[in-house]
């Protein structure tokens, strides 16, 4: 006994079983189960006879459709097909987009499902161009053009009206066309819904994408009126990427409108995501970058820490963790230039000396002199590798002037004056750091001080692939050359 609640099911399967039954017999006798077609396309024309002959070269070829449901198989000339929902491919899929990026809004939730819609047909429409053209032997590209619009109506996209255009295989290329019973606008009409934008996306995708084929050259196609929006018809204006904005503000000039188009680009998204992931890459190197200066930085400050314990059986303890705390400053001075500028290679040379010197000021609250001649320097821009010496050789200068050179002039109240001097001759840069106190000792060497800061200094101008020298003539001249 067959439950009641399935009778109704049942039968309409039994009526489905017998209208594919009585459709094999009639594929089996070699009659076609499609409606016969005098036109698809309509055409100006100048180019009218190559349509004629597409209508006859591709209606025959989808006489051969097979229908095979138990081995789901449709096939036309041996190549398989696939039937699929038309509404599934246009609103039902847009509505899902929308739901899926619900927080950026409608208008960019459609602009992505519009841009992924675009991108899939026009592969689709380069690739069926690409095997159907094999198939018939097309060798022109008009013939070549000619056979989509047949083969798009046959295949139940739209039927094709050409309103004008120049199809030449060039930047130039132009069409101007209408497509009649878009599945995609009949999906939305059909549920009664009206749209708010242009809803033809994959009829631009693959028409652009075939004729792309066809002329072998980059095409883009823009709907520039809908009928899922009310429009009298699906109208369409194809030109290669750099051209189509001229061609659509010329139908804003004639009809007096003012409307913006959203252009799709073939794999804009894919070069989009090039970009960020250039991007990327490039952030990632500079991270690198910055950890490799933030380690070598760290290392320079280690290292001074570990020469200072050399000498703290001498002088003030507090003294000594000042003079080391100038030191870090004068690195950590480096990075809030490189902070505060656009350009995070470079140091201002100049800004960043400046700022090194009155840190000496306020550091040792030395109340007279203290001047820098910056002269003749053709870049003042220096990588943060050459601006850290630059500022630990003058900060230890300046520092041992400071405490060392006017033991005198200070107690009778005279001026004290440090000049730093930092000049450019021939490619090499020379910093001279000058005072007016009581000078070096008679036979004064470098290499045999027991001063810290001079073992820095060496240290430093040894980094750089310097010489150092001397003078006492009314007072001290340090000369650094690089």
């Amino acid at each position: 006994m067959i439950d009641k609640s399935y009778e109704h099911e049942i039968n309409n399967l039994k009526l489905k079983i017998s209208h594919l039954e009585k459709e094999n017999k009639l594929l089996r006798k070699g009659k076609s189960i499609i409606t016969p077609a005098s036109r698809t396309v309509i055409s100006p024309p100048s180019i009218e006879s190559f349509f004629t002959t597409a209508e006859e070269l591709v209606g025959s070829y989808f006489k051969k459709l097979k229908i095979d449901p138990a081995n789901a198989s449709i096939t036309i000339d041996d190549e398989r097909y696939v039937l699929m929902r038309a509404s599934s491919l246009s609103i039902d899929f847009l509505n899902k987009i929308k739901d899926l990026y619900a927080n950026k809004g409608p208008k960019e939730a459609f602009l992505i499902g519009q841009k992924f819609l675009f991108d899939i047909s026009h592969v689709l429409g380069i690739e069926d161009a690409k095997n159907f053209h094999d198939k018939l032997g097309l060798s022109d590209p008009i013939s070549k053009m000619s056979a989509g619009p047949v083969h798009f109506a046959y295949s139940g996209w739209a039927t094709v009206e050409i309103i004008y255009g120049n199809t030449t295989a060039d930047e130039n290329f132009f069409l101007k066309y209408i497509h009649p019973h878009s599945f995609e606008a009949d999906s939305w009409i059909n549920k009664g819904i009206k749209s708010e934008e242009p809803v033809c996306i994959m009829n631009a995708g693959y028409s652009s994408g075939w004729c792309e084929q066809s002329f072998n050259i980059p095409l883009t196609s823009v709907e520039i009126s809908c009928r899922a929006k009310g429009d009298k018809s699906c109208t369409f204006i194809m030109a290669h990427p750099n051209k189509i904005q001229g061609y659509l503000d010329q139908e804003n000039l004639k009809n007096n409108l003012d409307l913006k188009y959203d252009i799709p680009l073939f794999f804009e998204r894919q070069k989009a995501e090039q970009e960020i992931i250039r991007s990327l890459e490039e952030k990632s190197i500079l991270l690198k970058e910055i950890h490799h200066r933030v380690k070598n930085n760290l290392q320079i400050i280690s290292s001074l820490l570990h020469l200072q314990t050399h000498y703290i059986g001498e002088g003030s303890i507090e003294d000594m963790f000042n003079e080391t705390l100038n030191r870090i400053k004068a690195i950590a001075l480096v990075h809030e230039k490189l902070f505060q500028s656009d350009d995070v290679e470079h140091v201002n040379l100049k800004e960043y000396l400046n700022s090194v010197l009155s840190l000496m000021i306020d550091s040792y609250g030395f109340g007279h002199k203290i001047s820098l001649d910056f002269n003749n320097i053709t870049n003042n821009k220096v990588t943060i590798e050459n601006a850290i010496p630059y500022g630990l050789i003058i900060n230890e200068l300046v520092s041992n002037a400071i405490k060392y050179a006017f033991p005198d002039k200070i107690k009778n109240k005279e001026i004290c004056e440090i000049q730093v001097k930092v000049s450019e001759h021939k490619g090499k840069h020379k910093i001279t750091v000058s005072d007016n106190g009581v000078g070096l000792p008679d036979r004064f060497n470098f290499n045999k001080t027991k001063s810290l800061g001079f073992e820095i200094i060496l240290s430093l101008v040894e980094q750089l692939n310097g010489t150092i020298s001397h003078k006492s003539d009314k007072g001290t001249s340090i000369v650094i050359q690089f």
